[in-house]
Protein backbone atom coordinates (compact mmCIF):
# COMPACT_ATOMS: atom_id res chain seq x y z
CA UNK A 1 0.00 0.00 0.00
CA UNK A 2 1.60 3.28 -0.64
CA UNK A 3 1.38 5.46 2.12
CA UNK A 4 0.19 9.07 2.03
CA UNK A 5 2.68 10.72 4.97
CA UNK A 6 6.08 11.14 5.87
CA UNK A 7 7.49 12.25 9.35
CA UNK A 8 6.73 16.24 8.09
CA UNK A 9 3.97 16.16 5.53
CA UNK A 10 0.70 14.24 4.91
CA UNK A 11 -0.50 14.06 1.30
CA UNK A 12 -4.16 13.37 -0.54
CA UNK A 13 -3.65 12.37 -3.82
CA UNK A 14 -7.41 12.78 -5.29
CA UNK A 15 -6.49 16.90 -5.33
CA UNK A 16 -3.53 16.32 -7.58
CA UNK A 17 -4.27 17.70 -10.60
CA UNK A 18 -0.28 16.42 -12.11
CA UNK A 19 1.41 19.85 -12.76
CA UNK A 20 4.45 18.01 -11.27
CA UNK A 21 5.37 20.95 -9.40
CA UNK A 22 6.59 19.44 -6.07
CA UNK A 23 8.26 16.80 -7.85
CA UNK A 24 10.44 19.70 -9.63
CA UNK A 25 10.60 21.41 -5.97
CA UNK A 26 11.63 18.58 -3.49
CA UNK A 27 15.17 18.56 -2.91
CA UNK A 28 15.49 14.85 -1.85
CA UNK A 29 13.13 13.23 -4.71
CA UNK A 30 10.66 12.08 -2.30
CA UNK A 31 7.89 13.18 -4.46
CA UNK A 32 7.35 10.96 -7.81
CA UNK A 33 4.56 10.32 -10.37
CA UNK A 34 2.59 7.38 -10.28
CA UNK A 35 -0.51 5.72 -11.98
CA UNK A 36 -1.26 2.54 -13.58
CA UNK A 37 -3.46 4.47 -16.65
CA UNK A 38 -1.80 7.50 -18.66
CA UNK A 39 -5.56 9.31 -17.89
CA UNK A 40 -5.17 8.75 -14.50
CA UNK A 41 -2.08 10.31 -13.33
CA UNK A 42 -1.13 11.59 -9.99
CA UNK A 43 1.90 12.09 -7.35
CA UNK A 44 2.69 9.27 -4.67
CA UNK A 45 5.67 9.25 -2.07
CA UNK A 46 8.18 7.37 -3.45
CA UNK A 47 10.95 7.73 -1.23
CA UNK A 48 9.04 8.83 2.57
CA UNK A 49 11.48 8.20 4.56
CA UNK A 50 13.61 10.66 3.05
CA UNK A 51 11.76 13.43 3.94
CA UNK A 52 13.40 16.35 5.66
CA UNK A 53 10.90 18.44 6.05
CA UNK A 54 11.42 21.35 3.99
CA UNK A 55 7.84 22.46 2.93
CA UNK A 56 8.14 23.13 -0.53
CA UNK A 57 5.98 20.79 -1.44
CA UNK A 58 3.15 22.48 0.98
CA UNK A 59 4.06 25.77 -0.26
CA UNK A 60 4.33 25.28 -4.11
CA UNK A 61 1.47 22.93 -4.84
CA UNK A 62 -1.68 24.79 -5.58
CA UNK A 63 -4.59 22.58 -4.95
CA UNK A 64 -3.50 21.51 -1.36
CA UNK A 65 -2.21 18.47 -2.31
CA UNK A 66 0.63 18.74 0.46
CA UNK A 67 -0.53 19.73 4.19
CA UNK A 68 1.36 19.30 8.09
CA UNK A 69 0.23 16.20 9.68
CA UNK A 70 -0.79 18.55 12.67
CA UNK A 71 -3.12 20.38 10.37
CA UNK A 72 -6.57 18.49 10.96
CA UNK A 73 -6.97 17.68 7.43
CA UNK A 74 -8.56 14.06 6.65
CA UNK A 75 -6.64 11.68 3.76
CA UNK A 76 -9.46 10.02 1.95
CA UNK A 77 -8.37 6.72 1.68
CA UNK A 78 -8.15 5.14 -1.90
CA UNK A 79 -11.57 4.49 -3.79
CA UNK A 80 -12.15 1.45 -5.22
CA UNK A 81 -15.98 1.47 -5.61
CA UNK A 82 -17.89 1.72 -8.65
CA UNK A 83 -16.33 4.76 -9.92
CA UNK A 84 -13.07 3.17 -9.78
CA UNK A 85 -14.34 0.16 -11.86
CA UNK A 86 -16.24 2.48 -14.14
CA UNK A 87 -13.15 4.72 -14.60
CA UNK A 88 -11.14 1.59 -15.88
CA UNK A 89 -13.39 0.69 -18.68
CA UNK A 90 -12.66 4.07 -19.95
CA UNK A 91 -9.89 2.89 -22.39
CA UNK A 92 -12.03 -0.10 -23.91
CA UNK A 93 -15.13 2.06 -24.19
CA UNK A 94 -13.27 4.49 -26.06
CA UNK A 95 -11.92 2.27 -28.50
CA UNK A 96 -15.02 0.48 -28.95
CA UNK A 97 -17.07 3.63 -29.55
CA UNK A 98 -14.49 5.21 -31.89
CA UNK A 99 -14.16 1.70 -33.96
CA UNK A 100 -18.16 1.28 -34.08
CA UNK A 101 -18.32 4.58 -35.18
CA UNK A 102 -16.39 4.71 -38.17
CA UNK A 103 -18.08 0.77 -38.80
CA UNK A 104 -21.58 3.15 -38.59
CA UNK A 105 -20.01 5.82 -41.36
CA UNK A 106 -18.97 3.12 -43.74
CA UNK A 107 -22.16 0.79 -43.07
CA UNK A 108 -23.57 4.35 -44.33
CA UNK A 109 -22.51 4.13 -47.83
CA UNK A 110 -23.23 0.45 -47.80
CA UNK A 111 -26.04 -1.61 -49.50
CA UNK A 112 -27.19 -3.44 -46.46
CA UNK A 113 -29.26 -1.65 -43.96
CA UNK A 114 -29.78 -4.55 -41.76
CA UNK A 115 -25.60 -3.79 -41.41
CA UNK A 116 -25.92 -0.10 -40.60
CA UNK A 117 -28.53 -1.26 -37.60
CA UNK A 118 -26.24 -3.58 -36.18
CA UNK A 119 -23.34 -1.04 -36.43
CA UNK A 120 -25.68 1.66 -34.92
CA UNK A 121 -26.95 -0.98 -32.40
CA UNK A 122 -22.89 -1.17 -31.11
CA UNK A 123 -22.28 2.19 -31.23
CA UNK A 124 -24.87 3.09 -28.65
CA UNK A 125 -23.83 0.21 -25.95
CA UNK A 126 -20.19 1.27 -26.71
CA UNK A 127 -20.66 5.12 -26.33
CA UNK A 128 -23.16 4.62 -23.41
CA UNK A 129 -20.35 2.85 -21.55
CA UNK A 130 -18.12 5.69 -22.89
CA UNK A 131 -19.94 8.43 -21.29
CA UNK A 132 -20.06 6.57 -18.57
CA UNK A 133 -16.43 5.87 -17.68
CA UNK A 134 -15.75 9.68 -18.84
CA UNK A 135 -18.49 10.90 -16.26
CA UNK A 136 -16.40 8.31 -13.61
CA UNK A 137 -13.64 10.20 -15.05
CA UNK A 138 -14.37 13.59 -14.41
CA UNK A 139 -16.28 12.75 -10.77
CA UNK A 140 -13.23 11.21 -9.57
CA UNK A 141 -11.05 14.39 -11.02
CA UNK A 142 -13.41 17.27 -10.14
CA UNK A 143 -9.99 19.58 -8.69
CA UNK A 144 -8.89 19.22 -12.59
CA UNK A 145 -12.08 21.52 -13.46
CA UNK A 146 -11.80 23.38 -9.96
CA UNK A 147 -8.50 24.41 -11.07
CA UNK A 148 -9.47 26.00 -14.21
CA UNK A 149 -9.20 29.36 -13.40
CA UNK A 150 -7.45 32.17 -15.65
CA UNK A 151 -4.12 32.39 -13.82
CA UNK A 152 -3.67 28.60 -14.27
CA UNK A 153 -5.70 28.49 -18.00
CA UNK A 154 -2.43 27.26 -19.26
CA UNK A 155 -1.82 24.39 -22.65
CA UNK A 156 -2.84 21.14 -20.73
CA UNK A 157 -5.73 23.19 -18.91
CA UNK A 158 -6.70 24.53 -22.38
CA UNK A 159 -6.53 20.38 -23.55
CA UNK A 160 -8.57 19.35 -20.97
CA UNK A 161 -11.68 21.69 -21.34
CA UNK A 162 -11.49 21.90 -25.03
CA UNK A 163 -12.04 18.34 -24.64
CA UNK A 164 -15.11 18.29 -22.13
CA UNK A 165 -16.91 20.95 -24.45
CA UNK A 166 -16.54 19.03 -27.28
CA UNK A 167 -17.24 15.83 -24.90
CA UNK A 168 -20.98 17.32 -24.35
CA UNK A 169 -21.49 18.37 -27.99
CA UNK A 170 -20.72 15.14 -29.50
CA UNK A 171 -23.21 13.57 -26.68
CA UNK A 172 -25.60 16.05 -27.37
CA UNK A 173 -25.80 15.21 -31.20
CA UNK A 174 -25.76 12.00 -30.57
CA UNK A 175 -29.04 11.98 -28.42
CA UNK A 176 -30.35 14.29 -31.16
CA UNK A 177 -29.85 11.52 -33.48
CA UNK A 178 -31.05 8.90 -31.37
CA UNK A 179 -34.69 10.56 -30.93
CA UNK A 180 -34.67 12.06 -34.43
CA UNK A 181 -34.13 8.45 -35.68
CA UNK A 182 -32.54 9.84 -38.64
CA UNK A 183 -30.94 6.99 -41.45
CA UNK A 184 -27.67 6.69 -42.69
CA UNK A 185 -25.73 9.85 -43.76
CA UNK A 186 -28.17 12.21 -42.51
CA UNK A 187 -26.63 15.66 -41.59
CA UNK A 188 -26.26 15.55 -37.96
CA UNK A 189 -25.09 12.19 -38.41
CA UNK A 190 -22.28 13.93 -40.83
CA UNK A 191 -21.59 16.57 -38.05
CA UNK A 192 -21.76 13.66 -35.64
CA UNK A 193 -19.22 11.37 -37.10
CA UNK A 194 -16.81 14.21 -38.03
CA UNK A 195 -17.10 15.82 -34.31
CA UNK A 196 -16.66 12.02 -33.11
CA UNK A 197 -13.13 11.98 -34.71
CA UNK A 198 -11.65 15.41 -33.58
CA UNK A 199 -12.89 14.07 -30.82
CA UNK A 200 -11.11 11.04 -31.09
CA UNK A 201 -8.05 12.64 -31.68
CA UNK A 202 -8.01 15.24 -28.96
CA UNK A 203 -8.31 12.39 -26.04
CA UNK A 204 -5.46 11.09 -27.16
CA UNK A 205 -3.64 13.76 -26.86
CA UNK A 206 -5.05 14.43 -23.40
CA UNK A 207 -3.88 11.30 -22.58
CA UNK A 208 -0.11 11.32 -23.78
CA UNK A 209 0.13 14.83 -22.95
CA UNK A 210 -0.27 14.10 -19.62
CA UNK A 211 3.28 12.52 -19.02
Amino acid sequence: MKRTTTPYVAMDPHRCVACWKCVDKCPKQVIGKTGCFLWHRHVTLKDADACVGCGRCVKVCPNGVFFRPDKAVPVRKQDTGFLFRMERLLPVAFLASAVTGIGLHIAGHGLSHEAWHYWGAAHIVSSVLWLLSVTAHAVRHRYWYQALIPERFTNRWRITFALSMLFMVVVVTGIGLLACVEGPNSSTGLWHYKLGLLLSALSLIHVFYRK
